[in-house]
């Protein structure tokens, strides 16, 4: 499978003058790809090939007056801006068609270059390389000093500078990772060793066997610095040079809370997944708790981040993750007996079965819930909630009750015997 290693560059003051214009000169590629596109489809034309538009919009724009600076940076980059222009609008088209997953993406817009994130990608074709001093050759810009944290595991395919609101540079790179290496850097754990996740905001996770994790809560405690780097923002005049300052000591301030929280995420989930031969966990809306008075404990905790992880973890190191459908009533049944209770308000974090007795705590009878359930999908390969079915065409909306062998006979006849 296909990762990213990315890692801190520190670029002299040359080298970032040089990498400012190679991301001037993508953001003009891309706008220029948008804007010829959007002339055709104004015009009533098909829409030029990205053969075309190279030609049009690199090659011969070099050659005149207002576009010779194109000629500064790799050609490879402009290059690749193309082909992210190109991706914006299969993804878009796609999207309209119905077969693209997820939220609606809406069609390529023109970039800023007040925009606080840039980037710039370089593939095999650009000759970059890692030299013997392990610094990173970049065609026209020089050799950048890297931050190795790790070694790369196989040579890259390609690597993507990255320029983030806090003013830091990065360099992500490309590995394809063989993954029978893969599965034996972990021991391979007990046939039987499995874990249920109950994700909440009291605590960040409760697991199966009695574990709580406390949440880390790194915005919450984070608030107080954030609040006077803010207000001393809104203090200061627009365009000038202390509100530059000023907006770079915020993003700053945000990324020290993105990163703790990343490396938190990072790692529980290798934990889990070295320890364990399948993970169970709760398909939950993040999207729709998001959108409640919750909004800012659940977007603190990063529920999809983590689960993100511990899935392509899961993948890469041979474990099986599972997702439990989110109406199922984990909360709601007893996990000594399997009665099922009903649904039970937020405030109640513990009750006692009426069948069998047993005290239960919410998070933990929940989350041994999610591992049964888990467990039955992984086993058998069944569904944990029957998939929705479509209604019969002779009994679909409202019928009279039908009496005698006619009757009979239409409940007894199963799907094969329906009529058309």
């Amino acid at each position: 499978m296909q990762l990213r290693y990315a890692f801190r560059l520190d670029p002299t003051p040359g080298q970032c003058n040089a990498l400012a214009r190679a991301f001037g000169c993508a953001r003009v590629v891309y706008n220029d790809a948008i804007a010829a596109r959007e002339r055709a489809r104004a015009a009533g034309e098909t829409f030029h090939t990205a053969t075309v538009l190279s030609k049009t919009l690199i090659t011969e724009a070099k050659k005149t007056r207002e576009r010779r600076w194109l000629g500064d940076v790799s050609a490879v980059v402009l290059q690749q801006s193309l082909r992210d222009a190109e991706s914006a609008y299969r993804n878009f088209f796609a999207s309209l068609m119905g077969a693209r997953k997820g939220a609606r993406v809406g069609a390529p817009r023109l970039k800023s270059r007040k925009d606080n994130r840039q980037s710039v990608r370089f593939t095999v074709n650009a000759r970059w390389k890692i030299t013997r001093s392990a610094k990173l050759l970049l065609p026209k810009i020089g050799e950048v000093k890297v931050r190795w944290s790790r070694t790369l595991p196989t040579t890259p395919s390609s690597v993507t500078v990255i320029k983030d609101a806090a003013g830091r540079y990065f360099a992500s790179f490309v590995i394809e990772t063989d993954p029978e290496q893969d599965r034996t850097r972990f021991s391979e754990p007990d046939s039987d060793t499995a874990v249920g996740i109950d994700l909440g905001l009291t605590h960040f996770a409760v697991l199966s066997d009695g574990t709580k994790i406390a949440s880390p809560r790194f915005l919450r405690r984070a608030e107080k610095k954030l609040k006077k780097a803010q207000r001393e923002l809104s203090r200061k005049q627009k365009g000038s040079r202390n509100r530059a300052k000023a907006r770079l000591k915020v993003a700053r301030a945000y990324a020290k809370v993105t990163d703790a929280r990343r490396e938190f995420h990072h790692q529980l989930s290798t934990q889990l997944i070295r320890v364990n031969q399948a993970v169970a966990v709760e398909d939950l809306a993040v999207s729709g708790l998001a959108r409640t008075k919750l909004a800012k404990s659940v977007h603190d905790a990063g529920w999809s981040q983590f689960l993100h992880m511990l899935e392509y973890k899961a993948q890469r190191y041979g474990r099986t993750f599972v997702r439990i459908g989110r109406f199922e009533p984990t909360s709601q049944v007893c996990s000594t007996c399997g009665h099922r209770e009903g649904p039970k308000p937020l405030e109640v974090r513990e009750w006692t079965c009426p069948a069998c007795g047993t005290l239960h705590d919410r998070d933990h009878n929940a989350a041994k819930n999610i591992k049964a359930a888990g467990l039955a999908v992984s086993v058998c390969g069944a569904q944990v909630r029957p998939e929705r079915v479509p209604a019969p065409r002779g009994e679909a909306g409202s019928h009279g009750i039908r009496t005698g062998a006619r009757a009979s006979q239409r409940h007894s006849t199963g799907p094969e015997g329906q009529n058309p």
